[in-house]
This record gives structure tokens, sequence and C-alpha cells, in this order.
């Protein structure tokens, strides 16, 4: 998160040193055209978004900190004063890279990359950091620019953090946690019982994925008193190890993947809190749940520390309690309530407490997702919000309990709005003003505001406002001038229905030389998954630029949202319940037939994209409907029953209880059916939807005699991430295009 102040420092003095030598920068030359290279190319892409910045953070109510970039590295760790916009650096770079180069066994470059680090564990107090290097845990004191080392033992240190408080920092070692006390560096175990199959603090594949957030792997919670640590343990003798194969190794590298797939068994959950004393860990009792497969899905405490809050999901997800559990004078959990809909519940955040014990809580109870107020008891107080649209994130509550402030799409479902709302529902304001995406960052009291827009042709910039929607300033402009000379045409965003009325979002590129006494071919992208809309006012990065590449030789680019990945409400999105795939199909059928019936639209030539999700709905289309001529397909579930249990069956139920729906949704049992041309796509290491699936469902094209085009990218998981095949992929990807669209 911060750049090299001496790099910028060497290139002033040179130019006080040289002042006699003028030259004249040379102008950029104007782009017109995209091309594969200029936007995929690792040594020929360009720059057409500018440089979008992000991972802001406040310090303070005063001051934030910006891991300021250029060209994607990070070149300062500045600190922005709000009231004046005045500018001072986080900490000395060159002392904190002297500081640890001084560890045995940092080299010089490495040290230097401490200081670029785009994020930073930074203490409760904001004046100092933790630092992994080795395996060994350091403090770095920005004032001081001292460095501490808090661990000197064998193994990694994973899910470092502090305590509320800043006096201690906690990690897991071997899946047991340990904390260190910061004055005096002694190092505590907390837990004993963590092996390779008990993991206490740390979650697995699945738990991460989908329940906790991708990326997210920490499993254990401090008390606000910072006296004990709630932590899950995972049992995971149950689950089946599968085995994803890197082959390019000349002895393959084989990982045996933890990985539950639906209806197989999941690991078994249990909740403890342990006290920082070190004294033994207390399981917290699910005895009301025995005998039932259960997930625990978050876990939270109660602002006086005297209670851990928790969610539990039955297997299937069809009810969620919020149970609560007093660790201070026992006696058995007490659920608060409970959640049910006509098909699923998603998961929707830990409550947010108010002062007067009561809190926030988002449900969908209704189909849309809403804020509700309970009172500590769990008894309903009031809803707050309510209508055809839906609260996407609560950002908090002021200090006086005045003002609620959230994201939400009360304007439009295309983009997301910053609102409040008094804590009566009353005086619901919108405080972003141009339509697109806004995402907010506030400071602690929520006075003042960090807004992030983007819209779908506009890259990210950001401004800094009052808690009122005043703008204050634009802290980063991101003009992105090389956007103004693409010779580009502007996207419109259209409403289609279904044939049974439902008014479906759809955006359409057309070649920037439109002319319509031409007949087109088309290119639809789609995910299709539920709530995860694709049609969104919003900047989507080289997705938009590959998308008029198309648009620029000739193709119209389509993208239509059917009900279910909408983004309205959960209501829209309960109609893939047990039947993934099937309803989604009606309505990008739907769709299309819209399209093709414009003057304009060659019929005869559409192919349809997706990857994961997408890559399914692209698969299962080709093999149950005739509408498309051609389709790419990456990533693809070819067989829902390969896929995990705990996202297939919130939607599908388990196979032992949805057997023909499992049966009929499957590409892989309709192969003889494809209808078109398609192409294959799938990373080989992929350790979420698995190669797996491609390979079951090529055996079954093959055995039908159906012709298919397969691409495998090597060493790649379930996105190809390393540019050169990023680029190899659009390349293969384009010629496909070409080749069964006939783009001229």
């Amino acid at each position: 998160m911060l750049k090299n102040c001496v790099a910028v420092l060497l290139l002033i003095a040179s130019a006080v040193l040289a002042q006699d030598v003028k030259t004249t920068p040379q102008p950029k030359p104007t782009i017109r055209e995209l091309t594969l290279e200029n936007i995929f190319d690792p040594k020929a892409k360009v720059s057409f978004a500018g440089t979008p910045q992000g991972g802001f953070h406040w310090l303070d109510d005063k001051t934030f900190a910006w891991p300021r970039t250029e060209d994607g590295k990070v070149v300062e760790q500045a600190v922005i004063e709000t009231e004046t916009g005045s500018k001072r650096v986080l900490f000395n770079v060159a002392k904190l890279e002297a500081a640890a180069a001084k560890i045995a066994g940092v080299s010089s470059e490495e040290a230097s990359g401490f200081a670029k680090q785009r994020s930073w564990n930074v203490s409760p107090n904001k004046k100092s950091a933790l630092l992994t290097i080795g395996n060994d845990v350091y403090l770095y004191t920005f004032d001081s620019d001292s460095m501490t080392r808090l661990t000197s033992s064998p193994g990694e240190k994973e899910e470092v953090m502090f305590s509320p408080d800043g006096r201690f920092v906690s990690f897991v070692r071997e899946n047991n946690i340990y904390a260190v006390d910061i004055a005096t560096q002694r190092e505590r175990q907390l837990t004993t019982d963590g092996n390779a199959n008990l993991q206490n603090g740390i979650l697995d594949w699945v738990y991460q994925e989908e329940v906790y957030g991708r990326g997210n792997f920490r499993a254990y919670w401090w008390s606000p008193d910072s006296t004990r640590i709630a932590y899950l343990q995972l049992d995971e003798r149950p689950v089946r190890h599968f085995a994803v194969v890197d082959h390019i190794p000349y002895q393959q590298n084989v990982e045996s993947e933890l990985y539950p797939k639906a209806g197989a068994p999941n690991p078994i959950a249990k909740l403890f809190t342990v006290s920082i004393t070190g004294t033994a860990p207390k399981e917290v009792s699910t005895e009301s749940y025995s005998g039932a497969d259960f997930l625990i899905v978050l876990v939270d405490w109660s602002p006086d520390s005297s209670k851990v809050v928790y969610q539990i999901q039955n297997r299937e997800q069809t009810w969620l309690d919020l149970d609560a559990a007093d660790v201070r004078g026992g006696g058995a959990p007490k659920t608060l309530f409970r959640e049910s809909t006509k098909a699923w519940v998603d998961i929707t955040g830990n409550p947010v407490w108010l002062k007067d014990g009561s809190f926030l809580w988002l449900s969908e109870r209704t189909g849309f997702k809403h804020l509700y107020q309970y009172a500590a008891d769990g008894k309903l107080i009031r809803q707050i919000t309510n209508g055809p649209w839906e609260v996407r994130t609560v950002h908090g509550v002021d200090p006086a309990n005045d003002w609620i402030y959230f994201s939400g799409t009360e304007r439009s479902v295309l983009g997301t709005d910053i609102y409040r709302v008094h804590l009566d529902g009353s005086g619901l304001k919108r405080l972003s003003e141009a339509p697109g995406q806004h995402n907010a960052n506030f400071n602690p009291s929520f006075t003042s505001y960090l807004d992030t827009f983007s819209d779908v042709s506009t890259p990210p910039s950001t401004s800094l406002h009052r808690g009122d929607g005043t703008r204050v300033r634009v802290v980063d402009a991101n003009e992105a001038p090389m956007m103004r000379d693409l010779h580009i045409a502007k996207p419109e965003f259209v409403q289609v229905k279904t044939r049974d009325g439902f008014v479906m979002e759809a955006m359409m590129i057309k070649p920037p030389d439109f002319d319509p006494s031409k007949k087109y071919p088309v290119y639809e992208h789609t995910y299709s998954g539920p709530h995860a809309q694709q049609v969104r006012n919003a900047w989507a990065g080289q997705t938009y630029l590959w998308h008029q590449f198309l648009a620029q030789h000739g193709v119209i680019v389509w993208v239509c949202d059917n009900r279910s990945a909408s983004g309205k409400g959960a209501e829209s999105a309960w109609t893939s319940y047990k039947r993934m795939g099937e309803g989604e199909l009606r309505d990008l059928e739907d769709g299309l037939k819209w399209l093709t019936s414009q003057p304009y639209v060659d019929g005869s030539r559409v192919a349809l994209s997706g990857w994961s999700y997408g890559g399914f709905m692209t698969s299962f289309a080709l093999t149950h409907s005739t509408m498309w001529s051609a389709g790419l397909s990456g990533g693809t579930v070819s067989d829902w029953r390969d896929y995990d249990s705990i996202y297939t069956e919130r939607v599908m139920l388990m196979p032992q209880n949805n057997p023909d729906g499992y049966k009929d949704t499957a590409p892989r049992w309709a192969a003889k059916n494809l209808h078109g041309n398609i192409l294959l796509m799938h990373g080989t290491i992929d350790d979420n939807v698995h190669m797996q699936n491609t390979i079951q469902f090529i055996y079954e094209l093959e055995k039908a005699n159906k012709p298919y085009q397969l691409q495998v990218y090597p060493k790649s998981r379930h996105g190809v991430g390393d540019p050169a095949l990023v680029a190899h992929m659009r390349a293969a990807m384009w010629k496909f295009i070409e080749e069964n669209l006939e783009v001229k």
C-alpha cells in the first residue's frame, strides 16, 4: 500500500541538477481502435481505464491512508487530511526498508517489497502494523521506525490479527490458535487438539468459498473487551478428498483437496470460546440441533462481550437461526428468532448493534432484502425499509444512533446508491447523485465518506463527501483520457418482457458505425446464476473493452439478465429452486427472441458465452435449445453433483432429495442433443469447478459423435490469471467467434 518516496526525491534532485536541459514531452499517440494486443497482451496492453485507485483506509475521523498506485504499482503510502486536503506519508519508506533488511535472510528486494504493500494489518490505534517475514510475525511502529519480532517459532502463522485493545496478536499455526502479548512477546497456545483432520480457527475450502467469503479463511473472533476468542472447529474426517493435478512439473504435483460434493459428507462444525489467559476451551452447546446435519454460518459477539452470537442453518439452508450463548453466566443458548422463506435463506450478515442493546438485521423474508430492528431478546421492533428494491450493504450507524447509512437499489437496480434513513424509517435520502455504481467508505463517526464512482463507460474515480452527501473535493479524478479517444459506441440499456411479463434488464453494444439496414451477428454474454447481475451501470474493466472490441469488428454484444440473476430481490432468485438452468434458459430465450426480431440482427449467427455458472448455462442452452448457433463455455459445471455441497444444496437440495432435478439439469446427460459448435475452456488445476466437469462432458459428446473444440490452461484455477494465458485464451475465443459468426 505504499511507494518508495526515495525514487521520487531522486527524480526531483536530477531535475534540479539538469535545469539547463529542456525537453518537450512527446504526446502519447491517439488510439482509436481496440486490439487483442492493446487490451490483453502483457507487454503491449494499454491502460485505457487510467489508474483507478483503491485500498483507502480511515486512520481516524479526519485522516485516511491511500496506497497511491501508478501502472499497477504502489508508489506512495499517502495520508490525506480531510479538512485541508494536505498530504503526508504514513511512514519513512527508507527506514522501513532498512529495518526489514536487518532481519536475517531478507534481501534488499524483499525489504523494498514490504514498503510497497497494497494493504496493511494496522493496529487499532493506527500507530503500528504487522508484517509476516519468513514464518514469523513482526511489529513495525511508524513513529519510531522500529521493528519488533513477536514470534520465534517454526511453522507458518496464518490469519494474523490484533486484539481489539491492541495488546495481543493472534494467529493460527498448524490448526491451533495462539496469542502473543506484544509488551512481553510471550506466546500462549490457546488450543491444543488441532491436527491435519481437526482445524481450529481456520476454515476449509468450502466454508471459505460459500459461507464466510472467498479469500477469508479466518474462523476465530475476539470479544470486544479482548478477554476471549470464539472459534470454529472443523472436523474434516468425514470429508472426501479430491485430487487436483498440476501436469507441468516432471513429477506431477497432486493436491489432495478437501471437497464435499453435493450429497457427500460435510465437515462437522463446532463452536468454542477460550479465555486469553489460557484456560481450557469451552464448547458452545448445539444440543438442540443434535442428530441434524447443520452449518455454523456466522459468529459475532454482543457489544458487552457477555454473549457469543452466532447463526446456524440446516444443511439444505431452508432456515437460519440467530442464537446467543452467555459465556459468563452459562446456561443453554437461546434462539432469538428463525428466518425462513419459501425456498432458501441467504446469509445477510451479522447484527449491527445499537447503543441501547437492540440491533439492526437484514432479511429477505418479504422477497426483498430490507432492514429490521430487533430488541436484544430477539423481539421484532420494526421494519425500517421496504419496497420492491434491496438494501445491499449496511455501512453502520452514527454515534447518536440517529442515521443508518446503507447502499441499495431504490433508484435503479442497474446501479448502487448511497442512502441514509432514520432509525424509525423516516427521512430516507439518497446521498449519491450521478446514476451508476457508488462504493462508500465511511469514517468511524459517519461524518465523512469516500465515494468511488463509475458507470458503464466511465472508469472509477474517488471523491470525499460529508455525511449529508455534500461533496468536499475530488480525491482521485482518474480522467482516463484514452477512453475518450476510442472509436466506440455508447452501451444502450433496454428492458425486455418475458413470456409471463417479468421485465428483464438488458444491455446492447452496437458497432460504432452501426448501419440499421445491415444484418449483424450477436455475441451474448451471460452468467445467469442467482443474484449475479451482469447488466449493471458500472465499469467492467477488461470485459467492457473486450465487448467493445467485438463491436468494433461488426458484432452486436448482448447481455440480458434472466430473472434469477436480475438483482430484483430474492423472490426473483427463488425461481431457480430445485431446477437450476431451466427457468434461466426460458428467460434467455425470451430475451433473444426480442433481439432477433429487430431488423438489424441476423438470428442465424448468435453465440452464447459464459464462465463458471455462465459456462454451465452455455452448455445447458446448447444442449436444450436451438436458438444459439455456437457457444463458448468456460469452467463449466456439467453436472451439479460434481459441485460443492453448500452452494449446490442451497438451491438444488441434496441429490438424494431431488434426483430428477440433478439429472435433468446436467449438460453431460444431454450431450447427444448438442446444437451448434462449442468451445470448451478449463483451467487444469481449477479447485473450485474441477476440470472433471469438462472431461465428463466431452466423454458424452464423443460417445454421441458430437464435435467440440477444447482449450485447457495449465496452472490455472477457476479463473485464468496468467497474463500470457489470458492473451492466448482471448485470441482463441476471437478465432472461434470469427469462424462461427462469419465475422467479416
